[in-house]
């Protein structure tokens, strides 16, 4: 799998569009720097290597992970970092969702799990990938996890 059309192709095809909502929502909400991939076997948005060369801790490898997009076998997750991070950030997610979904929120530390495709709230989704710049979360993941 080299893009995310083609995790998208690979996926069962009543996901599929749920997916490309969710893609749509986030990319035209993400702010400018940065980047979608296929990381992890899901769709990602991270920090490029080119503007974080340190990349992700664990694997430095890797760029720094933000979002990610995994169709799952019993659910779509959308998994993000800065929910994870920052106290604040899921707060507001929280006190937000009941607003746009009538279905009680499924959240583990970073996952968002729908296990009903009707019941994903784009709208919400995309206002939640529009409040973290990469520099930003930068800041945030070197303050939480980096390793002095």
């Amino acid at each position: 799998m080299q893009t995310p059309e083609d995790y998208i192709l690979q996926i069962p095809e009543e996901r599929r569009e749920p997916i490309q909502q969710l893609r749509s929502s986030i990319k035209d909400n993400l702010p400018i720097g940065f980047e979608e991939t296929i990381i992890y076997n899901m769709i990602g948005y991270v920090v490029p290597k080119s503007h974080y060369p340190g990349g992700y801790h664990c694997d430095p490898s890797q760029p720094l992970s933000f979002i990610n997009l995994a169709s799952q076998k019993s659910h779509i997750a959308v998994y993000h970092m800065g929910i994870y991070s920052d106290p604040s950030l899921k707060e507001w997610f929280e006190s937000e969702y009941p607003k746009y979904c009538k279905r009680k929120l499924n959240m583990g530390k970073s996952c968002i799990r729908f296990k009903n495709p009707k019941d994903i709230p784009y709208d919400l989704i995309g206002q939640l990938a529009s409040k973290m710049t990469p520099d930003e979360w930068i800041e945030l993941y070197e303050n939480n996890y980096k390793k002095k």
